[in-house]
């Protein structure tokens, strides 16, 4: 099967309505064909990266199954909000779904030790911890729930601060701004320390928080803040990749194990070669996409990130997050980070 090359993405892909068809309509074989019928929830429009390869995967799954394995995809928060999809894949209502580690720190608390603000300052640190010994505690303390991860961390980049008024150049700036930030204790303690406001809302309400003026602007990765057009209601995006966040591609426990042994193995190692596609689609999104938004209207501002962290650093933030996550999963961030203070 032909791989999708992640270079149209940026500019064909994005362009595409957000209304899309949903990915799950077309079915290679009848439903009733299948021994087992899954389903997959995604929160991302059917436009972005983490669809197309998850599409691509379950693809392959059908085609390597012999169709004994139906997986159908669900994007776009169709079946529910993030929180409330977590809640499902807990149940079993949904069998798989992908989470992003700041929310899935409200179920798993260690999920959210990779948004420890400005801990990563590039991607070889970034992967270095996931696919080490950072990824493995984390997987064992999903594992500790009634679900599991069942592959490789996904990207979901590194997180950018957009405004429709205040300019955010220095951390002074963000003194009393009211920014959107995802129900997650890490990213609403780091926003407090720097002392703006933030206000947890769920994504798929995020649009209409902006364009209403509920709150000031909002933070995340730039493909993000493409495929949900938020360009349309915020002017600035100021580049203070300020967190990296990852996705986890999460199975309910039960589920996966009603499975035989071969389709498990089958749908972990898809999931583990789309997991490294997407990763490149997000890194190449993330370099391409500043032209595009700049074309789009959105204007950008380079800050000195370095700054931000030493305002961050004068605060107890991380002497309080490294007591909540305790020595063990701390020493891990900072074997692939550096030692933060």
């Amino acid at each position: 099967m032909t791989v999708s090359k992640p270079g149209r993405i940026s500019r064909r892909s994005l362009l595409m309505a957000a209304t899309a068809v949903p990915l799950c309509g077309i079915l290679t074989r009848p439903t009733s064909a299948a021994e087992f019928v899954y389903k997959f929830a995604t929160g991302q429009d059917p436009t972005h990266p983490v669809n197309i390869r998850a599409q691509e995967a379950i693809d392959r799954i059908r085609e390597a199954t012999s169709g004994r394995l139906e997986i159908r995809l669900f994007p776009a928060n169709q079946l529910g909000s993030d929180t409330e999809l977590l809640t499902q894949v807990r149940s079993g209502g949904v069998e798989f779904f992908n989470q992003s580690s700041s929310i899935l720190a409200t179920l798993v608390p260690s999920a959210g030790i990779v948004n420890t603000g400005f801990a990563f300052a590039n991607y070889d640190s970034v992967w270095k911890a996931m696919d080490g010994d950072l990824g493995s505690y984390i997987r064992s303390q999903i594992a500790k729930t009634p679900i599991m991860a069942v592959s490789k961390a996904w990207d979901n980049g590194f997180r950018q601060v957009t405004s429709s008024g205040r300019e955010v150049r220095t951390p002074d700036d963000l003194k009393n701004f009211q920014i959107r930030v995802p129900p997650a204790p890490l990213l609403t303690s780091l926003f407090k320390a720097l002392g703006a406001g933030p206000t947890p809302i769920n994504f798929n309400e995020v649009y209409s928080a902006l364009q209403t003026k509920v709150v000031d602007g909002q933070e995340n990765p730039l493909p993000i803040i493409a495929t949900a057009r938020l360009y349309e209601v915020q002017s600035t995006c100021s580049l203070t990749g300020h967190v990296w966040d990852g996705y986890w591609i999460l199975g309910n426990k039960r589920a996966f194990e009603r499975l035989p042994k071969d389709v498990q193995e089958i749908v972990m190692r898809e999931l583990d070669r789309s997991a490294v596609d997407q990763r490149a689609d997000i890194a190449k999104l993330s370099q391409s996409l500043r032209s595009d938004l700049s074309a789009k209207g959105l204007k950008f501002i380079d800050v000195d990130r370095a700054a931000f962290r030493q305002a961050l650093s004068k605060t107890s933030f991380y002497a309080d997050w490294k007591s909540k996550f305790g020595e063990e999963a701390w020493s891990q961030l900072e074997k692939a980070a550096g030692q933060l203070s």
